[in-house]
């Protein structure tokens, strides 16, 4: 029964019952290793606590280097103004979007800031400086600040941003999510934008919100909108009773625990213009967890996009989607209710296996997860169960798990850095612990870089040896990944809390084919959010879904890259559109932006 299924995906089955008393026992093993005689300090090891697995890094690792070419680029930009006072708004944004806002073909930016501390009087937070920008792609490896001109006037406590084409206009319009009021912004397709916040029926008044995930739940061709929050925040004073974590003194001002967790929105769009929030009625607000981080994606391959949701000290929670505007929530019996301190989530099939697995950043000394997916085994133990969604957190096999007990992580992306056709890993790391010697501020730590080798050997850290910039500490929270040059390797752009944001251009050269692909729908949403791509090259097949990863209150390019190794020709492109209807491209040169139009459509 067993026959054909790798070994190591054939243990995960045999003991995929057992999976909910292991993750019982690996909690216990972690808090018995926080010996009461251990002093934890952040980033420091600790035999028996934060001892990594040894993965020596194989000979054979690509010669790849990420370059800072943030000043050069043209890019000026510092998070928060101010001093920080010790509120739990002030340490947790802010994130990046990557969007061709313009249609030149060329990856814009949009950066979200933070005007500063929460107790700024209104007329400090009118003469802050740390304002939200729009950048301008000037197709020449730099950018130009085009913010005033553009009428994106954005000035608040900014957390996330997300674009989305909302009326199918081919023009792409601009959601930004906050600590206070949220902001839409409607493209006016002449470089100009107007703030509808009010007439869309977008103006949730008053919350900490968080991340933003767009995605086409009911399949009507319209994007929906799902915005999640985080905690019901109230100012307390940070010279107040404090918690202990790790021996360093935590204030309750800036623990999530000591706030109730807060509702999250579900925006339908109605097709004219206008959103109703149906939350409730579909069954995903989600009371009980700390949200920071959310994608749509079609686990099951049913054509309905589900939903996942990361929370912070709550459960997370998946939802499936039932097709008729509600969804079921099967956290526990996927395996994905993982009660720890989720920030961050990252998607795509990192061992071939032909289903969509998920990875999750976490706090300090709980390992971030990666939850490879089961289903393509156990459909073939049982072709009747199509509908199997299952996973099992394999981080410790791969590479993954050890290496980040001593890392608070958010911000993240699955991308495929040396073009060798295997999705690897970047993780933006920063701490939430103040500094002893000066509490206004918060401890730094080093982004991590992670090769992915092979479906059988896993994740090597390769951060030192790309770029002098993974040997600097910052206080890291969101990160994007897009081809903003061009050039066919994926370059990533970081959001530092209280520091400078960095533009880390891929120096690559690997010699490695590639393919990019921009789709646009006709019948389903116009920007093709949730198509399932499945390409083969020879021998090597590789699936993806458009615009689903995730990160930290970011979005990646929506343009979907797909190393190549030394393939030249993409033998096969498949595509199933979000609409539901299939389309073949065949014998495709590589090394080429591809654009596909949905066939079928009447837009």
């Amino acid at each position: 029964m067993l026959e054909g299924i790798p070994r190591r995906k054939r243990r995960l089955l045999i003991t995929a019952a057992f999976a909910a008393a292991f993750i019982l026992v690996a909690s216990v093993v972690v808090i018995g290793a926080t010996r009461p005689d251990a002093t934890y300090r952040p980033g420091e090891a600790i035999e028996g606590l934060t001892a990594d697995l040894a993965r020596s890094l194989p000979e054979d690792y690509p010669r790849v280097t990420f370059t800072d070419v943030t000043t050069e680029a043209g890019i000026d930009f510092t998070h928060f103004h101010g001093s920080r006072t010790a509120q739990l708004p002030e340490d947790y944004g802010s994130g990046v979007a990557w969007g061709d806002y313009d249609n030149d073909g060329w990856q814009d930016l949009f950066v979200v800031n933070d005007v500063g501390p929460v107790t700024m009087t209104s007329e400090e937070i009118a003469a802050s400086p740390a304002r939200s920008v729009l950048y301008h792609n000037n197709q020449d490896g730099t950018f130009t600040d085009v913010t005033a001109q553009s009428g994106i006037d954005f000035h608040g406590s900014g957390m996330g941003a997300a674009w989305g084409d909302y009326d199918n206009d081919g023009q792409l319009d601009l959601f930004v999510s906050a600590w206070g009021h949220n902001a839409f912004y409607r493209n006016n397709g002449d470089g100009t934008f107007t703030n509808i916040t009010t007439e869309a029926g977008l103006d949730a008044g008053d919350g900490f919100w968080t991340a933003i995930a767009w995605g086409d739940f009911n399949r009507d061709g319209f994007l929906d909108l799902y915005v999640t929050a985080y905690v019901y925040y109230e100012y307390r004073e940070a010279t107040g009773a404090a918690t202990l974590q790790y021996e360093t003194e935590v204030p309750t001002a800036i623990n999530p625990s000591s706030f109730q967790p807060a509702r999250n929105l579900l925006y339908r769009n109605n097709a004219d213009g206008t959103f109703s929030e149906v939350a409730l009625e579909a069954g995903v607000r989600d009371t009980l967890g700390r949200s920071l981080a959310a994608t749509w994606t079609d686990f099951d391959l049913d054509g309905w996009p589900d939903l996942y949701v990361a929370n912070d000290v709550s459960d997370n929670t998946l939802y499936h989607n039932l097709g008729n505007g509600t969804f079921e929530e099967i956290s526990r019996a996927s395996l994905v209710a993982d009660y720890r301190g989720a920030m961050g989530l990252a998607l795509a099939d990192w061992d071939h296996d032909l289903d969509m697995d998920m990875f999750v950043t976490h706090w300090i000394a709980q390992e971030n997860a990666l939850y490879s997916s089961l289903r393509t085994q156990l459909i073939k133990l049982n072709p009747q169960r199509s509908d199997v969604i299952r996973f099992m957190d394999e981080a410790d096999r791969y590479g993954l798990g050890q290496i980040a007990l001593s890392s608070i992580a958010f911000g993240t992306a699955f991308l495929d850095y040396d073009n060798d056709s295997r999705p690897d890993l970047y993780v933006v790391n920063g701490s939430t612990f103040q500094q002893d010697e000066d509490p206004r501020l918060l401890i730094g730590m080093r982004d991590q870089l992670f090769w992915n080798r092979s479906s059988d050997a896993g994740f090597y850290d390769v951060s030192l040896v790309s770029g002098e910039y993974f040997a600097r500490e910052h206080v890291g929270r969101g990160g994007a990944v897009a081809d903003y040059d061009n050039d066919g390797d994926m370059d990533v752009f970081v959001v530092n809390n209280g520091g400078p944001a960095i533009l880390l251009r891929n120096d690559g050269n690997t010699g490695n084919n590639w393919i990019e692909l921009q789709l646009e729908g006709t019948a389903s949403n116009r920007l093709a959010i949730g198509a399932h791509l499945r390409l083969v090259t020879d021998s090597i097949v590789q699936i993806g879904e458009l615009g689903t990863q995730g990160s930290y209150l970011s979005q990646h390019s929506v343009v979907q890259h797909f190393g190549l190794g030394p393939h030249s020709i993409v033998d096969t492109i498949e595509i199933r559109w979000p609409s539901g209807t299939g389309q073949i491209v065949t014998h495709v040169p590589a090394n080429r932006l591809l654009r596909i139009i949905e066939q079928g459509g009447d837009r």
